[in-house]
């Protein structure tokens, strides 16, 4: 059974960390290069990087704060935003990147999973998906939940895994931000039907939803941003907390 994971998110806009409330509402909260220094300092698992309005606002990721992040930090490391070629790949990877994370283009232009997993290795291939309850459905959403898909979540895993990804960061617009748990119902579809590795986010506001997630469901890791931005709940004790609860953690 592999070993559950703490990771930190930093969600970037404007060289900046911001956290909201269903993808709305966005506040500052803090500067990255420091956050994700203090993060690996504090036995963060992983650390994920998401350039969150460069798909929408049709640029690149920005290497250069990725470059700066990647210096400072000694944990696997996961950049996503804008990728939508092997070179940006090529580029994010030279810059310090461990693996990176695909999510609008890779609805937009799915044959590029299977570039890049034969070009780089399934292992560095994360696929994001964010997901909406609509029509009482599990749907995907792209572009920050701005466009419905016509891919239901199910069907979507089901096709990422034949096309070689790697492992899914899954986040349920549903409890972004809430700090009301994290979406056990979301998380166990995507688990049931899929073999790789997933990532669950959205929705954790203390440590007692780790513990939830990880005897709830077959997550191989909790991913939030908030409860660690502004310390409402530490990663060490986090950490200790899971332990004394029995639950097998890296």
């Amino acid at each position: 059974m592999l070993k559950k994971r703490i990771i930190p998110c930093l969600d970037i806009k404007d060289g900046r960390t911001v956290k909201g409330v269903n993808f709305l509402a966005l506040r500052d909260a803090g500067d990255p290069v420091e956050l994700a220094k203090k993060y690996a300092n504090d036995g963060a698992d992983e650390l994920v990087f998401l350039d969150i309005t460069a798909s929408v606002e049709k640029r690149k990721i920005l290497l250069k704060l990725v470059e700066r992040v990647a210096k400072e930090i000694h944990i696997p490391f996961t950049v996503g935003g804008g990728i939508s070629s092997i070179d940006d790949v090529s580029a994010l990877l030279n810059s310090g990147a461990d693996k990176i994370s695909i999510n609008s283009t890779a609805v937009n232009n799915p044959k590029l999973i299977k570039e890049l997993s034969s070009s780089f290795g399934s292992q560095c291939i994360v696929v994001g998906i964010d997901g909406k309850i609509v029509d009482q459905q599990w749907k995907v959403v792209i572009y920050g939940g701005r466009k419905i898909t016509d891919w239901s979540v199910k069907d979507w895993v089901r096709h990422l895994e034949e096309l070689g990804a790697g492992e899914i960061l899954l986040t349920s617009m549903e409890k972004d931000g809430t700090k009301s748990g994290f979406d056990h119902d979301l998380t166990q579809l995507v688990n049931s039907t899929i073999n790789i590795p997933v990532i669950a986010s959205g929705g954790a506001g203390n440590a007692e939803d780790f513990k939830n997630l990880f005897t709830k469901t077959n997550a191989t890791g909790g991913l939030a941003a908030s409860i660690f931005h502004f310390n409402e709940v530490p990663i060490p004790i986090l950490k200790t907390y899971l332990r004394k609860e029995k639950i097998a953690i890296r």
